[in-house]
C-alpha cells in the first residue's frame, strides 16, 4: 500500500481540492446573488445573507477553536466541507420546487457558517504543523490562491450556463465539486499537534480552555495591537464593499449582469497574481509593513476608487479589454485592491503561525479571528439599511447631501452607495496608516519572538513592550 502524500506536497493537494470545491460554490454565489436582486434590488436584504452567514462564525470560534485543539482537525475540515454541500442540496430542492425564498438563505448561511466557525482555525493551524517556518509566507500565498482562481472562471462561467442549465444546472456543478475537497483531505496526512495537556495529565474544562486563547492574546500588546487594527478595519471595509453588487446592478448603464461579472473576473485576477506574487515573494521581510501597507493602499485602490468610479466613468470614453466607462475603472480597482489583499493577509498569517506555538493555534486563532471580525457583521448589518434609508436618498437629486458629493460621486440611484465606498475608503487609509504610531505593532517582528525561539524568549514575550 502507498503512503499517503505529507508535508508541502500534501498541502498542494489540499489548496487543489479547495480551489475545485470553491469554484462551484462561486458559480451557485453568482447566481444567487442575481436572483436576489431581481426578487426587489434592496441592498438591505444582500446585507442580511453576508450577516447569516458570517454572524455563526464569530459566535462560535473561541469554542470551535478549543475543540479544534482537542480533535482531529483533518476530520474537522471535512465535516466543514460537508456542511456546506449539505447546505447547497437543500438549497436545490428548494428551489427546484419552487418554494425557495430569501430568508431560507439566511437560514441555511447560518447552518453553514456555524461549521465554517471550525474549518479556519482547524486549517489554518494544520499548515503550520504541514510545512517548514520559512515556508510560512509562501504557503500564505499559495493557499490565498484558491479563492481567486476559482473567483476567476466562476462569473463567467455562471454567466454562460445560467441560461443553459439554469440556477437548478449550476447548483448541481457546486454538489459535484465539493466532493474534490473532501476527496484532497481523504488522500493526504495532515498531522495532529501534541496533546501537552493530556501529557502532563491536566483536563482544562472547555470554557477555561476557551478562554486561554484571549488570556494569550491580551498578555502581548504586539498581537493585541494587531488584532486592533483588524478590529477597526474590519467595520469601516464591509461598509462598502457589501454594496459591490447593487452598486454596480445599479449604476452600469448597459448589459448589468455582464458587467458585475466581469468586474468580479478582475477582482479574482487580481487575488491571483497577488497569491502569486506572495508565494514566489514570501512577503516583505518586515512582516508588519506587509499587513499595514496592504490596509493602507487597498483603501485607496479597492474602496475609494470604486467608489468614483461611476463618476469618472462618465467622463472618459477609453475602452479597454471591452470596458469602457465605469467598468473599467472598477475593474482595476478590483484587480489591484485584490492583489493587495493577499498581500496583506499572507503576511499576516506568516506572523501569526511563527510566533504562536502549533498545539495552541486552534485556540488563539479562533479568538484571533473573533477579535478580528466581530465588528463586521455590525457592518454588514448596517451597510443595506444605510444605503437604502441614508445614503440613495441624500444623494438623489435635491437630496440632502447632492451638492455636496454631486460633484465627486454624481447624483441618482447608485451614487449614495458609490458615496458609501468612498468613505470607507478614507477611513480605512486612516487605520492603516494610524497603526504605525504604535511601537508595539510598527515592531511586532522584532518585539516578538518566534514560537521556537526558546523558553527564554517565550517568556520575555510577555513583558511590556518598550516604547520606541
Amino acid at each position: 500500500m502507498s503512503k499517503k502524500p505529507a508535508g508541502m506536497k500534501a498541502f498542494i493537494i489540499v489548496v487543489i481540492g479547495q480551489i475545485i470545491s470553491f469554484l462551484g460554490s462561486g458559480m451557485t454565489g453568482f447566481a444567487m446573488a442575481i436572483w436576489i436582486f431581481e426578487q426587489n434590488g434592496s441592498a438591505t436584504e444582500f446585507s442580511l445573507l453576508a450577516v447569516s452567514g458570517f454572524a455563526p462564525i464569530i459566535v462560535f470560534s473561541p469554542i470551535a477553536g478549543v475543540l479544534v485543539d482537542r480533535w482531529n482537525r483533518k476530520l474537522v475540515m471535512m465535516l466543514s466541507d460537508l456542511a456546506a454541500g449539505f447546505t447547497t442540496i437543500i438549497m436545490l430542492f428548494l428551489f427546484a420546487a419552487g418554494n425557495l425564498e430569501v430568508w431560507h438563505l439566511y437560514v441555511l448561511g447560518f447552518f453553514s457558517g456555524t461549521f465554517q466557525a471550525f474549518q479556519f482555525p482547524a486549517y489554518s493551524a494544520s499548515i503550520a504543523l504541514m510545512i517548514p517556518k520559512e515556508q510560512y509566507g509562501r504557503a500564505a500565498g499559495l493557499n490565498s490562491l484558491a479563492g481567486p482562481t476559482a473567483q476567476i472562471f466562476a462569473p463567467l462561467m455562471a454567466a454562460a450556463l445560467i441560461h443553459k442549465i439554469g440556477v437548478q444546472g449550476i447548483m448541481i456543478i457546486d454538489i459535484i465539486t465539493f466532493v474534490a475537497a473532501l476527496g484532497a483531505l481523504l488522500f493526504v496526512i495532515i498531522p495532529q499537534p501534541e496533546k501537552k495537556e493530556e501529557v502532563e495529565g491536566k483536563k482544562p474544562s472547555i470554557l477555561k480552555d476557551a478562554g486561554f486563547g484571549f488570556k494569550y492574546i491580551f498578555s502581548r500588546p504586539s498581537l493585541l495591537g494587531l488584532q486592533t487594527m483588524f478590529f477597526f478595519i474590519n467595520f469601516v471595509g464591509p461598509i462598502g464593499y457589501i454594496l459591490m453588487t447593487p452598486m454596480i446592478l445599479t449604476l452600469a448603464q448597459t448589459n448589468p449582469e455582464g458587467t458585475l461579472g466581469t468586474v468580479m473576473t478582475f477582482g479574482a485576477v487580481g487575488g491571483l497574481l497577488g497569491g502569486i506574487i506572495m508565494s514566489a515573494w514570501g512577503g516583505p521581510k518586515k512582516r508588519i509593513h506587509g499587513v499595514l501597507m496592504g490596509v493602507t493602499l487597498n483603501s485607496i485602490f479597492g474602496a475609494i476608487l470604486i467608489g468614483l468610479g461611476g463618476k469618472l466613468g462618465g467622463t472618459t470614453s477609453a475602452v479597454v479589454f471591452g470596458l469602457s466607462g465605469s467598468a473599467l475603472i472598477w475593474a482595476f480597482s478590483m484587480l489591484t485592491g485584490n492583489g493587495i489583499i493577499n498581500i496583506l493577509n499572507g503576511s499576516s498569517q506568516a506572523i501569526w503561525m511563527s510566533k504562536v506555538p502549533p498545539e495552541l493555534q486552534g485556540r488563539v486563532f479562533s479568538v484571533r479571528l473573533w477579535i478580528a471580525q466581530i465588528t463586521a457583521p455590525i457592518a454588514m448589518l448596517i451597510s443595506g439599511p444605510l444605503a437604502d434609508n441614508v445614503f440613495e436618498p441624500a444623494m438623489a437629486k435635491g437630496g440632502a447631501y447632492a451638492d455636496l458629493f454631486g460633484p465627486i460621486v454624481g447624483t441618482g440611484p447608485g451614487t449614495g452607495m458609490a458615496s458609501a465606498f468612498i468613505i470607507s475608503g478614507v477611513l480605512g487609509v486612516f487605520v492603516g496608516l494610524g497603526a504605525y504610531l504604535f511601537p508595539a505593532v510598527r515592531n511586532i517582528d522584532k518585539l516578538l519572538p518566534d514560537h521556537d525561539a526558546g523558553k527564554e524568549s517565550v517568556e520575555a514575550e510577555a513583558e511590556p513592550v518598550p516604547a520606541d
